[in-house]
This record gives C-alpha cells, structure tokens and sequence, in this order.
C-alpha cells in the first residue's frame, strides 16, 4: 500500500504570532529549511513550532486543505482547533525565555 505523499502542515511563529500555512512533498527538509531560513517568505518570523501536519494521497485535496487554511475562516478554525497547543506552546517558550534570561 501506498503512503501518503503530499502534505499540508501548520507553523506556528514565536516572534509575530502568526500562522503559516505551506505544502510540499517532502516535510522533513522542507522543515529544515525552514529552521535554516532559506524560504524569504519565513526568514525573518523565526523561531516556528510545527503545529499541525496532514498528510494526503491527492495533490488536489492537499492543495484543497492549504486553501482552505490560508482563508480567513480557515484561520479561524485552526485558532479554535489548536487553542490548548497555542497557549501550552506559548508558556513553554516563555518559561524558557526566562531561563535564558537568568
């Protein structure tokens, strides 16, 4: 059986509190470059937590999930769905910003 190739996931950024919405084919190096800031669009936003990943069989229902996302009722839904990640993600970053900090 076949794995799903295409993937739609959710980054969260730390530095201006917005959500970024992306696709590929190959989620592992894409997260990579993204930590290393190659992609212009997300250079500038980092630190990012990868919030959510959906992995499709269809190009077209990957792409189908991006757009839906990327629309401000999709915006929405992910502030609803990932509400409880959201706020553990931020204290979790904030307790470690003050460890740093000391």
């Amino acid at each position: 059986m076949e794995h799903p190739k295409f993937c739609v996931y959710i980054l969260y950024s730390l530095k201006d509190d917005i959500f970024y919405i992306g696709y590929t084919v190959n989620f592992e190096r894409h997260m990579q470059e993204h930590a290393q800031g190659k992609p212009k669009s997300t250079a500038l936003r980092r630190p990012f937590i990868v919030m959510m990943c959906e992995h499709f069989m269809s190009k077209e229902d990957a792409l189908r999930s991006e757009t839906y996302f990327k629309s401000t009722k999709g915006r929405r839904s992910l502030i609803i769905m990932l509400h409880r990640a959201l706020c553990q993600q931020m204290n979790s970053y904030a307790m470690d910003m003050q460890i740093e900090i000391l």
